[in-house]
């Protein structure tokens, strides 16, 4: 069932370990596919090394799983509440990646202080505020997931395609599981040059906004220039 899906969750999974956002068993990687209303996802507890397709668990939108024998991961009640309010996105990645992480730690958001931030994402990413006892302890993953569409009443998650959770860690979203990666890999950098930018220039301002609107926009915007049209 969905094996082609399958394969490219896995894929997107071991992409994590490859761009160093993950140790041992620390993150996850699901794709949706939209027609079965299905999700693919990573075991929980499984280490990369040893990680193969017949691994990859399925799901539909109620947690239960439909293929598979193992667990899926912990963090799946969030992955699902994500895909049912962020209807567009196909993808979701969940890291502890060293910088970002130290930002959700301590409660701050990214800021973009540069045109490699504005090329991905339309404004600063955001961290939510921390969970609270009884979301911790009621539901805590399902909450992760409520805190994080709160977070987002204002923002558009296709403009700014991730997260931080106040000290829990990175997560990120986009069509595919792939992109998914891709996303969580550019937080991770822009997390590394903000915390230099923040420490040789304290009070460091973020960029202008129409600096920020043209970097955007010339790679996500309705008239964008940014690559090449038609395939090669």
């Amino acid at each position: 069932m969905l094996t082609k899906l399958k394969e490219q969750v896995l894929n997107a999974n071991l992409e994590l370990v490859k761009n160093g956002l993950v140790i041992y068993t620390w993150g996850n990687v699901s794709a949706i596919d939209r027609k079965t209303r299905l999700v693919a996802i990573k075991p929980s507890g499984i280490a990369y090394s040893i990680l193969n397709v017949d691994d990859i668990v399925v799901v539909n939108l109620d947690g239960q799983v439909v293929e598979g024998i193992l667990n899926p991961s912990v963090d799946l009640q969030t992955h699902l509440v994500l895909y049912k309010k962020f209807d567009k996105i196909g993808g979701i990645a969940h890291t502890h990646s060293t910088y970002a992480t130290a930002y959700a730690q301590a409660n701050k958001s990214i800021l973009p202080y540069g045109t490699t931030h504005a090329d991905y994402f339309y404004g600063e990413i955001p961290c939510t505020r921390p969970l609270t006892e009884d979301e911790v302890e009621y539901n805590y993953e399902y909450s992760t997931g409520k805190v994080i569409i709160r977070t987002f009443e204002n923002c558009d998650p296709l403009a700014i395609p991730a997260c931080l959770v106040g000290n829990h860690g990175v997560f990120a979203w986009g069509e595919s599981a792939e992109e998914a990666v891709h996303n969580a890999t550019v937080t991770e950098q822009c997390a590394k040059m903000a915390y230099l930018t923040e420490t040789l220039c304290p009070g460091a301002k973020p960029i202008d906004q129409y600096l920020l609107d043209k970097h955007f926009n010339r790679k996500h915007g309705k008239n964008a220039s940014y690559g090449q049209k038609g395939s090669l």
